[in-house]
């Protein structure tokens, strides 16, 4: 499909995180571009700020005529938007052009040296990163699935580089409609298992990921998943921990909350790496961005200076407040071997502090299917906010809430909160290293937080 035949580009979810990187894309590529999201958010506004034009109602009526002429236009949508939307149907009902967002990207990618990095957890920080290296030296065009710091945005664009780095999701199986020449697959956790019923249908579907990179092409996997997977294709490994991986790590330190290594690998050596981004697990995300960057080409130089200047993410470990009477991080983190990674590695950068922990949890069935992990990873915070479980596509299931996860969660200190009840409750405790969690609406919360202890 030619997508540039279209000139008005109508996307459903338009304020999610990768249909907003479309959406600029499309602007900065010259389409008319108007989309639904139900309800408004910071980055909806942007997107309006930008030139988007977007409304909050599942109405007909609210889209503009020009958008209801099928010739010129290109309907883009999420799973996330539901079966019965009015909006949905009418499209498919009147035989317009529908594409999900992954078979765009797939279109995207086609012409592009695709670098695809996928994983249950770690794969915006690391595709983030990787983008930005690659960016600062040879050149890419990324679409990710976090905020960058370091451009403000989910976008990059440069119409003379190759390269393409760009998030492969495994949702909804999404990421197979990609063909990478380089596939990198930080975790293989079970997850989404409304989607897949259990981990082997989550690992297969991996595999046939990889089973879709381009003949002469390579696949970077963190140390011991790759037993898991079968390929012909060249396979490197990396790890913080295993110095039998291809890429790893040497000579690491702490210093003033801050990590410094030396990273080696097959025609590798850059000593004195600085990454600014908090805990254990952004080194091990660092490591696979610049492996993934040396392997298409990157001087070590420009790997070394793009990692010491990256920001970071919005919501991937990012330091809200770092002040000396409070540090507040919040991270995206919403599985129990994400929550763990996230805990203890605030719990290595600030050990005589106590911990305060906020977790919403994400959907019903993955606090169902994961319960007593999430309790597990929970009971290492030294105190426990709960706030109930953040539904988006799901309906309730008779028997899950947050009230059973708290009486689960072994701690002594814990307590359920309804989302108002929060900051009263921080003000009066005053708590001197803050931790938030959840991949729902607690984004919503983090600027009242900051500014409760401004």
């Amino acid at each position: 499909m030619n997508i540039s035949q279209f000139t008005h580009i109508y996307l459903l979810g338009i304020g999610g995180i990768g249909m907003s990187a479309l959406a600029r894309y499309f602007m900065a590529n010259n389409k008319v571009v108007a989309g639904y999201d139900k309800t408004s958010s910071p980055l909806t506004q942007l997107l309006e700020n930008e030139g988007a034009s977007i409304h909050f109602e599942d109405d007909i009526s609210k889209i503009n005529p020009a958008f209801l002429n099928k010739k010129n236009v290109l309907v883009i949508y999420t799973p996330a938007v539901p079966a019965k939307h009015t909006e949905l149907n009418y499209y498919k009902a009147n035989a317009f052009t529908l594409l999900k967002r992954s078979q765009v990207l797939g279109i995207l990618s086609r012409d592009k040296n695709c670098i695809a990095i996928a994983g249950t957890h770690g794969k915006t920080t690391v595709s983030s990163m990787t983008a930005h290296i690659l960016n600062n030296g040879k050149g890419c065009n990324a679409f990710l699935g976090g905020i960058a710091s370091n451009y403000n945005s989910n976008l990059i664009i440069n119409e003379n580089s190759p390269n393409l780095v760009v998030e492969a999701d495994e949702f909804d199986r999404s990421f197979l409609q990609l063909f990478p020449n380089t596939a990198l697959i930080t975790s293989m956790d079970a997850d989404h298992l409304d989607i897949y019923s259990n981990h082997q249908g989550l690992e297969e579907s991996f595999q046939k990921f990889v089973d879709q990179i381009q003949e002469n092409g390579q696949l970077l996997i963190k140390f011991g998943l790759e037993k898991n997977i079968k390929t012909k294709h060249r396979v490197y490994t990396y790890s913080l921990n295993n110095t039998n991986a291809d890429f790893k790590i040497e000579n690491l330190q702490l210093h003033d909350g801050n990590y410094q290594f030396t990273i080696l690998g097959p025609s590798l050596k850059i000593e004195n790496v600085k990454v600014g981004m908090p805990g254990r697990l952004n080194v091990e995300n660092a490591l696979a961005a610049a492996a993934a960057a040396h392997l298409n080409g990157e001087d070590s130089e420009f790997i070394k200076t793009a990692l010491a200047s990256f920001k970071g993410v919005k919501r991937r470990m990012e330091y809200i407040v770092k002040r000396k009477d409070l540090i507040y991080i919040d991270d995206y983190a919403h599985h129990p071997e994400e929550l763990k990674a996230s805990i203890l590695s605030v719990k290595e950068l600030y050990p005589d502090k106590k911990l305060t922990g906020i977790f919403q949890p994400h959907l019903f069935s993955r606090t169902r299917d994961f319960m007593d992990g999430f309790a597990e990873s929970l009971a290492l915070l030294d105190r426990l906010i709960l706030l109930e479980i953040y539904p988006a596509r799901e309906e309730p299931i008779a028997g899950i809430n947050s009230g059973v996860l708290l009486d689960k969660t072994k701690l002594k200190e814990k307590i359920l909160l309804r989302k108002e009840q929060l900051v009263p409750y921080l003000k009066e405790q005053k708590p001197g290293l803050i931790l938030s969690l959840g991949a729902g609406d607690i984004d919503r919360l983090v600027e009242h937080i900051k500014t409760a202890f401004a």
